[in-house]
């Protein structure tokens, strides 16, 4: 994608609101990955302030949609921590965690447990703040999207794609194991078997094979993705926020509960939902044979 709202975003002093920008347009807030010479590889530091933006998404009452999206051919080729050591969060020092980049481990002393620790707090955080948030978050993949970049388009409530986009499970590639939660969304988007094919092999994914396996919802121009990403976006944020909030949890809950379980949720969330305001004016709305305005709360 090589233009949106954020192009026109007024700058910041810190460098790190150049490399992930970010706007509200008609409630939508666009968040853009902005380093198309890495493949918007992500850092530590853009790893934490697209969780920033993420948690401010969902208590912001303004926001009512996501956008994930990135500027030139890459939508984002996985970690990439040599732009620099972080400078805040938890993760501090994590250079020295023995973190593999294209092949080769980060100088510096590794000590037992600093891998799970930085995969806990870093990766797993970002694929967590995706998951977690409370409003609807839609991935408008630009271009390849490979490791942790696939796991952040795929752990979106929607996916739409170039057609020249490519998805990639390019751990095996680097003798490494899948993290960023992709042994967890993979299976429960495609099944076993495909993802295990997928994380066997490593081989590149066309947009149009990732809709036929069910990973995207829909392949569109490259020209169009934009556009329709704004307008199922700008959709979104006119719907009842707080029901689609609670939809979202449901469904995300679903595959790793019981039935029993899976039911009194879903019973307990129609009672919270039943006490806002978006919910009485659809009910109200239905009665009155008129199209309800939701409000977001």
């Amino acid at each position: 994608m090589t233009s949106s709202p954020e192009a026109s975003a007024a700058k910041s002093a810190d460098p790190v609101d150049s490399l992930v920008l970010h706007a509200t347009d008609n409630h939508v807030a666009w968040i853009t990955l902005n380093r198309p010479e890495a493949l918007n590889a992500i850092t530590p530091d853009q790893r934490e302030r697209l969780i920033q933006h993420l948690s401010h998404a969902s208590c912001d009452p303004g926001v009512r949609a996501v956008v994930i999206t990135a500027t030139g051919r890459g939508f984002c080729a996985g970690a990439d921590l040599r732009g620099g050591p972080p400078t805040g969060g938890p993760q501090a020092g994590e250079r020295v965690a023995g973190e593999q980049v294209a092949g080769e481990q980060v100088a510096g002393e590794r000590v037992a447990g600093d891998v799970a620790r930085m995969i806990r707090l870093g990766a797993q955080r970002l694929i967590g703040a995706v998951l977690d948030c409370e409003k609807p978050v839609i991935a408008a993949v630009n271009g390849t999207a490979a490791g942790l970049g696939a796991h952040l388009a795929l752990a979106c409530d929607l996916v739409l794609a170039a057609a020249s986009a490519k998805f990639i499970e390019v751990f095996v590639r680097r003798g490494l194991v899948p993290d960023g939660g992709g042994a967890y969304l993979l299976p429960r988007l495609i099944g076993p078997q495909r993802a295990k094919e997928l994380m066997f092999f490593g081989d590149a994914l066309t947009a149009a094979d990732a809709a036929r396996l069910g990973l995207v919802n829909r392949v569109v121009p490259a020209d169009d993705l934009e556009k329709t990403a704004r307008d199922w976006a700008e959709r979104l944020a006119t719907g009842p926020t707080r029901a689609l909030a609670l939809t979202k949890q449901l469904v995300n809950a679903s595959l790793d509960t019981d039935r029993t379980t899976a039911f009194a949720a879903e019973a307990a969330a129609q009672e919270i939902n039943m006490t806002t305001t978006d919910a009485n004016e659809g009910v109200a709305a239905f009665t009155e044979r008129r199209t309800p305005h939701y409000r977001g709360h």
